[in-house]
């Protein structure tokens, strides 16, 4: 069964942008673009190399129970431009009603503007499962132990 993922526009919001989208019938994540207040709509607004903001959708979201969105970066922007999620993946949880804002992060060396209707990030809806958390007297033994960071090896 399809999730059904309940969208409510902000008062301000932009509605010609659309709907978060699959942009190919293989896509994992529906891109969500930016959707800015009408004062900025025309010129945007810059992102200084490491400036961090959060950038509106427009959107509000009612997540069915069971289910979270993740929200990634897109990786042309991470590529060309070094814009990125600095808390990637973000979780948006089933019972928020807010506003769903991205924030972003230049990691680039230039400033890089971001416009009204830019594809900011994208949207993916998983199942979540809630485990029971129980104190114990001693652990399970594997082959790995409690090897840290790096410790499968290097390659």
């Amino acid at each position: 069964m399809t999730p059904l993922v309940r969208v409510l526009w902000d008062a301000a919001a932009d509605r010609t942008l659309g709907l978060p989208s699959y942009e190919t019938a293989g896509a994992a994540g529906a891109d969500i673009r930016a959707n800015l207040p009408e004062d900025i709509r025309g010129e945007g607004f810059v992102l200084a190399p490491m400036e961090r903001r959060v950038v509106p959708t427009g959107l509000s979201v009612e997540i069915p129970a069971g289910y979270e969105i993740q929200v990634r970066p897109r990786s042309g922007l991470a590529l060309k431009h070094g814009i990125t999620l600095p808390n990637t993946p973000g979780t948006i949880d089933s019972d928020y009603r807010g506003p769903l804002g991205v924030l972003l992060v230049n990691l680039g060396a230039e400033p890089y503007t971001i416009r009204h209707g830019d594809r900011i990030a994208q949207l993916i809806v998983a199942p979540v499962v809630q485990a029971r958390f129980e104190v114990t007297d001693a652990l399970g033994a594997t082959s790995r132990g409690s090897g840290g960071f790096g410790s499968t090896g290097s390659a």
